[in-house]
């Protein structure tokens, strides 16, 4: 992953606070991660129970699982993209009061 500059100018528009804007970004690479770990705990746990017999297919297949998910981009690329593409939502707990 190479480092990419990110005009947080642009980006600030909807917070007009950069730590907010940091503050949100991470919040939701921190859900993408969550939810990332989610999916891949619930393909693996097919695998669980099963006998001993066919192990090399089935650490192949998590194996396979595993890999497909270590090819997404990081959560942290996929927030920032999202944030750009204005796909974030946020709101402010004091204004729910």
């Amino acid at each position: 992953m190479g480092i990419k500059t990110l005009d947080i100018e642009k980006l600030n528009k909807d917070t007009g606070n950069q730590y907010e804007l940091i503050s949100i970004m991470s919040k939701r690479a921190r859900q993408i991660a969550a939810q990332e770990k989610l999916q891949l705990d619930e393909k693996l746990k097919y695998f669980e129970g099963f006998e001993d017999d066919d192990e090399f297919s089935f650490n192949e297949e998590q194996e396979n699982i595993s890999k497909e998910f270590e090819k997404l981009a990081h959560p942290t690329q996929r927030a920032v993209g999202e944030m750009e593409k204005g796909k974030i939502y946020f709101r402010y707990p004091q204004d729910e009061e």
